[in-house]
């Protein structure tokens, strides 16, 4: 059977976006998403639960996140989990979830014009 491995998310950045160059000088874009979900109980009443995503991005999509994006800002996300393992400096196994950006779309961007598929504004 194939296996499918593929994420799509709207939400807000949660800090500003964090840009690094590897060794190799490939541009590497760190960044934290909240994804909010809304639904109503049995009673009626409102509920809201957020998950917050860190992602990475690379190259030239990461150039664009770092220079266009900013913390509070609205981002459509197509990409993949990946699993990061690594032991602390205490000695402890650490792990963790993150989104591996292949494609994004801003959202209401300068005067509620959007641009597309990971292109910088006009």
């Amino acid at each position: 059977m194939a296996n499918f491995n593929k994420v799509f998310l709207i939400g807000n950045l949660t800090r500003d976006p964090e840009l690094k160059y590897l060794p190799s000088n490939m541009a590497v874009c760190e960044l934290g998403m909240a994804v909010n979900r809304t639904w109503r109980d049995r009673d009626g009443n409102q509920k809201e639960e957020t998950c917050f995503v860190d992602m990475t991005a690379f190259g030239r999509q990461a150039e664009t996140l770092n220079q266009y994006m900013s913390r509070g800002r609205p981002l459509f996300v197509e990409g993949r989990l990946k699993f990061d393992s690594w032991t602390a400096q205490d000695g402890s196994k650490r792990s963790k979830l993150r989104v591996v950006i292949e494609n994004f779309q801003f959202l209401g961007g300068r005067g509620g014009q959007e641009t597309g598929q990971g292109r910088a504004p006009a």
